[in-house]
């Protein structure tokens, strides 16, 4: 049993990487990107933030990406709840073109073969 509680805390503390997927109605690119910015501007004064990078689709220029790394899954899911009634979220919810998709991920930690 113990080992159980060791192995869930272990898996609690692992730095992990949130992708967000986003895409933005037609037109809506430029003011999309400047609020997509803004939330990830904000970021920053949150604990357990480390880091984040955006990337916009060459090929389709309403389609972000953000990789943002977090210092455990417990902190990305507090500032989540934080921060989705902030203006900045209901200022970029309408521009969508769909529901923006969240994967919580960790780095494979296995020796390369």
């Amino acid at each position: 049993m113990q080992a159980s509680v060791m192995n869930f805390t272990v898996q609690e503390e692992v730095m992990i990487t949130l992708i967000w997927d986003t895409w933005l109605k037609p037109g809506m690119e430029d003011e999309g990107l400047g609020f997509t910015r803004k939330v990830w501007s904000d970021m920053r004064s949150f604990d357990g933030y480390v880091s984040h990078q955006l990337f916009i689709d060459q090929d389709a220029p309403g389609h972000i990406i953000a990789l943002a790394q977090w210092r455990t899954r417990a902190d990305a899911d507090a500032v989540r709840e934080k921060y989705k009634n902030s203006e900045t979220i209901h200022q970029l919810l309408p521009l969508l073109a769909r529901p923006r998709d969240r994967w919580v991920t960790r780095e494979d930690e296995a020796p390369y073969a």
